[in-house]
């Protein structure tokens, strides 16, 4: 850099460059003011100095909104480029930029979670980061060392109450409750599923960890009934099939019940009992806490969570990673 270009950039309030970025990023005054915090006038006022001190227009309007001139156009990478290693200097850790941002997020869940929340993810991270990948991974016995470790970034899924250890982190993202499945066919169902009926039948067992023993067996302890559990299996996804092709009945979470009720010859029922519903979380650990990469994918997850069925939708964006 030349001496005349220093004095040029020392004579320069540096706040400038910020809203030049923010117009060349955005195209349109007030939604560029907005971001940054500042009024329409305060940033038009910013813009007229720029013009004055670079000797160009930079901008013209247009029914598309502010239109760079080919002085503005040719500064724009060099610029965005310089404001985000500004911001890793001041801040200490690298900016993110999801837009070009090419970080991969690994993500422990059962096939359950995955089908709920990975598809909306997904849809967002390729509208607002279409570079940022993400690895599902099945979600194992010990959650938290994998998440102390760096195994996973985030885990999504039921904790059992009280669970916790050093460093973790969660919120809740929705509360599920549990219908009943059977054939459309059935020939023993008939409009509703009564308690002899749902005890006698025999049933499919989401087992994810492959040990015996679940909430539907502890309530029909209560009413002094057991049940006949004809198959395990370690998937949730697998049991509507099972159902559909058999006289076997699943209990199972209403949304991959009702969704795959439209797919295949199946009948969602309610239960013949009270069956307490389950607690989906959000878990990660103090590592990643402030680190604004992850961050920023914490709140996508929360965003991905249909909105009638969030629990977090009150928590503001300032607390979601506390």
């Amino acid at each position: 850099m030349t001496i005349m270009s220093m004095a040029n950039l020392a004579s320069l309030d540096l706040n400038l460059l910020r809203v030049l970025d923010a117009l060349l990023r955005e195209r349109h005054l007030t939604r560029a003011a907005k971001g940054l915090g500042l009024s329409q006038p305060a940033a038009s006022h910013a813009l007229s100095r720029l013009r004055e001190h670079l000797g160009d227009p930079l901008f013209v309007r247009s029914s598309a909104g502010l239109v760079p001139t080919p002085r503005a156009a040719a500064l724009a990478p060099t610029l965005h480029g310089a404001m985000l290693a500004l911001s890793e200097c001041v801040t200490g850790e690298p900016a993110f930029d999801p837009r070009t941002a090419r970080n991969t997020f690994r993500i422990s869940t059962a096939d359950y979670g995955s089908f709920v929340m990975v598809p909306s993810l997904l849809e967002l991270l390729s509208q607002k980061a279409p570079f940022v990948d993400v690895w599902v991974r099945s979600a194992f016995t010990e959650i938290f060392a994998e998440l102390a470790r760096g195994d996973s970034d985030v885990h999504v899924g039921p904790i059992a109450q009280g669970a916790t250890a050093p460093g973790i982190r969660m919120i809740p993202l929705f509360e599920e409750e549990f219908v009943c499945v059977v054939r459309a066919d059935h020939p023993r169902v008939g409009k509703a599923l009564d308690l002899d009926t749902y005890a006698d039948l025999p049933h499919v067992f989401v087992a994810p960890r492959g040990t015996p023993g679940g909430i539907v067996d502890v309530v029909l302890a209560k009413h002094k009934r057991t049940r006949r559990v004809a198959i395990a299996v370690p998937q949730f996804l697998l049991a509507p099939f099972l159902v559909s092709q058999s006289d076997m009945v699943v209990t199972i979470g209403r949304r991959v019940a009702e969704a795959f009720a439209k797919m295949l010859p199946l009948r969602v029922l309610e239960p013949p009992v009270k069956i307490p519903s389950f607690l989906t979380q959000l878990v990660w650990h103090e590592r990643t806490e402030r680190d604004t990469a992850h961050q920023w994918f914490r709140d996508r997850i929360l965003d991905a969570v249909p909105a009638t069925t969030k629990i977090a939708r009150g928590v503001s964006r300032g607390s979601r990673s506390r």
